[in-house]
C-alpha cells in the first residue's frame, strides 16, 4: 500500500464508503419487489447476478480463470460450497428485511467479526491475544442476554453470521477475484434458480410476468444491486489498508440498524439495547486491539526500512593473517 497515491488511496475510500453503504441501504430495496415471495425474489437474484456478471466479463475479456477452475477439481467443490452458504444467507437475509427483522439481521453482521475468530480458534487452530478472547466472551454474552429478550436464540442473526464467515473462510481458500468468484458461484446457482422459476410460472405462482413492467425491471435488477457493491468493494480493496477496511464494513450493519428502527419503526426493549450494546462494547475492543497491532507493526516496518549505520572493519593484524 505505501506506493498507491493519496488520488488512489482517496479513490479506495470512495469506492469502500460506496460499497458498504449500498450494502447498508439494502433492506429498502427488497419490500419493493413484494408481491414476489423470498425464494421468488432469491432465485431472481441469483439468475439475473450471473446475467450482469457475465456481461461484465465479455466486456473486460476476463475469461482465462475459467478454465483453470474446471480442471482444479477442489476450488470447485469450494465455489460450489461457497455457492450454497451464501444461497443461505441471502435467503435468510432477504426472508428478514421482509418480514420486519431488520434490526435482528443487522445483528448478524455486527457479530459477524467476533465469529470469524471463533472460527479461526476451532478450525484453523489460530491463537488469540488476550483482548481478543475478552471480546469473544462479551460477544457470546450478548447473544445469550438477546436470545433471553427474544425468549429464543437470535436465530436469524447467528444463521446470517455464521453462514457469512463460512463464506468468507472458504473464498479465503479458492482465493478469486470479486467478480470472477460470484460468477462462479451464481453459475453453480443459475440452473436451480431457473429451474424453481419456471416451476412457478408453470404453476401461475410467478409474479414477474403478472405485475406489469416495472416490477420485472425490479426483479432483473436484483444482478445490480448483488454485483456494483461487489465491484466497488474491489476497487476498494486494492486501494485502501485493510484496517481501514475493517473500519469501513461496520458502516453496513450500522445503516440496517437505523434504518429498522427509525424507518421501519421495529421495537427495541431494554434488554435488546443491552445486547446490542454489549456487542459493540466487543467490536470496539476488537477495532482497539486491530489498530494497535496495525501501528506496532507500521513502526517495526519503519525502523526495519531505516538505514543501518556501518562499522568501520579493523584492520587485521599480519600475525593473524
Amino acid at each position: 500500500m505505501a506506493d498507491i497515491s493519496k488520488g488512489e488511496r482517496r479513490t479506495g475510500l470512495v469506492n469502500g464508503f460506496a460499497a458498504y453503504g449500498m450494502w447498508g441501504l439494502v433492506p429498502l430495496f427488497w419490500p419493493l419487489l413484494k408481491p414476489a415471495g423470498s425464494m421468488e425474489i432469491l432465485a431472481h437474484r441469483m439468475v439475473w447476478s450471473l446475467v450482469f456478471v457475465a456481461a461484465a466479463l465479455v466486456f473486460v475479456r476476463r475469461w482465462a480463470w475459467a478454465g483453470e477452475l474446471l480442471r482444479q477439481p477442489r476450488r470447485l467443490a469450494l465455489v460450489t460450497v461457497a455457492a450454497a452458504v451464501i444461497t443461505v444467507n441471502w435467503g435468510v437475509y432477504i426472508w428478514a428485511v421482509n418480514a420486519g427483522r431488520v434490526v435482528e439481521a443487522s445483528l448478524g453482521y455486527f457479530i459477524n467479526p467476533l465469529v470469524t475468530i471463533a472460527m479461526g480458534v476451532l478450525l484453523l487452530k489460530e491463537r488469540l491475544r488476550p483482548v481478543q478472547w475478552a471480546a469473544v466472551g462479551v460477544g457470546f454474552a450478548a447473544v445469550v442476554v438477546l436470545a433471553i429478550g427474544y425468549g429464543q436464540p437470535p436465530w436469524i442473526s447467528l444463521v446470517l453470521a455464521f453462514s457469512f464467515a463460512t463464506y468468507g473462510l472458504v473464498k479465503k481458500k479458492v482465493n478469486l477475484g470479486g467478480i470472477e468468484s460470484l460468477a462462479a458461484e451464481t453459475a453453480i446457482q443459475f440452473l436451480p434458480a431457473l429451474g424453481y422459476l419456471l416451476w412457478l410460472s408453470g404453476h401461475g405462482e410467478s409474479s414477474f410476468v403478472g405485475h406489469g413492467a416495472g416490477h420485472a425491471a425490479l426483479l432483473a435488477s436484483t444482478g445490480i444491486v448483488t454485483a456494483v457493491p461487489l465491484v466497488c468493494f474491489g476497487a476498494a480493496a486494492i486501494r485502501v489498508p485493510l484496517s481501514t477496511l475493517g473500519l469501513l464494513q461496520y458502516l453496513a450493519p450500522v445503516f440496517q440498524f437505523l434504518l429498522g428502527i427509525l424507518y421501519f419503526h421495529e421495537a427495541m426493549p431494554a434488554e435488546r439495547w443491552a445486547g446490542f450494546t454489549l456487542v459493540w462494547l466487543a467490536l470496539a475492543l476488537l477495532t482497539w486491539e486491530a489498530l494497535r497491532t496495525a501501528r506496532r507493526s507500521a513502526r517495526v516496518l519503519a525502523a526495519a526500512s531505516l538505514p543501518r549505520p556501518t562499522v568501520p572493519v579493523a584492520e587485521t593484524p599480519a600475525s593473524q593473517v
